[in-house]
């Protein structure tokens, strides 16, 4: 089970702080067993800081605190707080990475034949942005992002599968993998009643909860190949 550990304590000497957490990453650089760590400062009071540590497992966390360097630095933040810093440990019971919900319910909602363009507007921002090498051009607003998404469900009615998701900052990266059926004209390409399959990667960026840019990589020419537009 997922571990987590929330220290918090107060400072008035935050830049020496910051540089131990550093001299501590370094030192501790392939040993320490954390996956995830965050601090964060409290906008309110500046001398309050919060970090939150994440661990595969309470025990991986034990390992964690007995490494020599971490007890060492341990003593040298104590010495920097105005007092001394306090202890939370959580089981996580829950953990909902929604910006990778929502990039998931884009391609099942949106992109896919079974879904509705119009609800790009829940999962878009207004000025949204998206760069596809096939496209031969930067889509730009959710008009425009609809019409593209629209051209490639009539065309070629397709359903996504998401073979895997990762996430890092406001960042999700998606794989997918594609089947339809050529139904429509694509790429100046008249129907052909092919079946298609075909697979990629978008890295879709957000901002307050919604996809504000995506980037597609996907094999296009594989697609083209199939419908007998390139040869093979």
């Amino acid at each position: 089970m997922t571990f987590v550990q929330i220290v918090e304590g107060k400072t008035d000497r935050w830049d020496e702080m910051d540089r131990l957490m550093d001299a501590w990453a370094e030192q501790t650089r392939g040993k320490r067993t954390a996956t995830h760590s965050m601090v964060g400062r409290d906008r309110t009071d500046t001398g309050h800081w919060v970090e939150i540590v994440e661990f595969p497992s309470y025990e991986e966390a034990v390992k964690n605190s007995r490494l020599p360097e971490t007890n060492r630095v341990f003593e040298q933040l104590v010495a920097l707080c105005t007092e001394p810093p306090t202890f939370t440990d959580l089981d996580v019971v829950r953990d909902e990475q929604l910006n990778k919900e929502t990039a998931r319910r884009f391609f099942q909602e949106v992109a896919g034949s079974g879904g509705a363009p119009s609800a790009i507007g829940e999962l878009c921002t207004t000025d949204c942005r998206s760069h596809d090498p096939a496209e031969g051009r930067e889509v730009v607003g959710l008009e425009d992002f609809e019409r593209a998404v629209e051209a490639y469900r009539e065309a070629l009615g397709l359903v996504f599968t998401v073979e895997g998701q990762i996430a890092e900052g406001d960042e999700v990266a998606t794989s997918w993998r594609a089947r339809g059926v050529h139904r429509g004209e694509f790429m100046e390409m008249a129907p052909t009643g092919k079946h298609v399959e075909f697979s990629g990667t978008t890295v879709q960026r957000f901002r307050d909860g919604k996809i504000c840019e995506s980037r597609w990589h996907w094999d296009a020419l594989g697609l083209l190949r199939q419908i007998g537009a390139v040869g093979v």
